[in-house]
């Protein structure tokens, strides 16, 4: 099994602190911004970052559906990490300051690839189609904070 990542980041023209706070906010803000790909959105535990526990199913494509229950820690400031307890995946957002009034945001997420040619293919595709619903969700969350 190899390790399969993907990453996506975004200049957003606001504070870094107004997007982390937008990112943390599961209770409210967080649903408003996923894309078409997810459903069942559910805070289970918290729900304003470290503690949170949110359940979503997540459509990667026609066929791969993941039923992902994470659980949200910060271990550093501007860091939301979302491990999800059903599968290997973790998903780190980062958010820093990019120069007055704008923010940086990456999302990188890293799981356990299956191995054969499946594996070849996850491997191959999935970052892709993964970036693309992340590019989504960042360019909702650009819309909802940016002044």
């Amino acid at each position: 099994m190899a390790q399969v990542e993907a990453t996506t980041e975004r200049i957003i023209s606001a504070d870094a602190e107004k997007v982390f706070d937008a990112l943390a906010d599961y209770e409210n803000t967080r649903a408003k911004l996923l894309p078409e790909q997810f459903s069942e959105y559910e805070v289970r535990e918290g729900g304003d970052g470290e503690g949170t526990l949110v359940h979503w199913k997540l459509q990667a494509t026609s066929k791969r559906i993941r039923d992902c229950l994470l659980e949200v820690t910060e271990p550093t400031d501007g860091q939301l990490v979302e491990k999800d307890r059903n599968s290997s995946m973790v998903t780190t957002w980062t958010v820093t300051p990019a120069g007055e009034g704008n923010s940086k945001v990456v999302v990188t997420s890293v799981w356990n690839g299956a191995g054969g040619i499946g594996g070849f293919f996850e491997r191959t595709f999935a970052p892709k189609g993964l970036a693309r619903i992340y590019d989504a969700e960042l360019d909702k969350l650009a819309h909802a904070v940016e002044k």
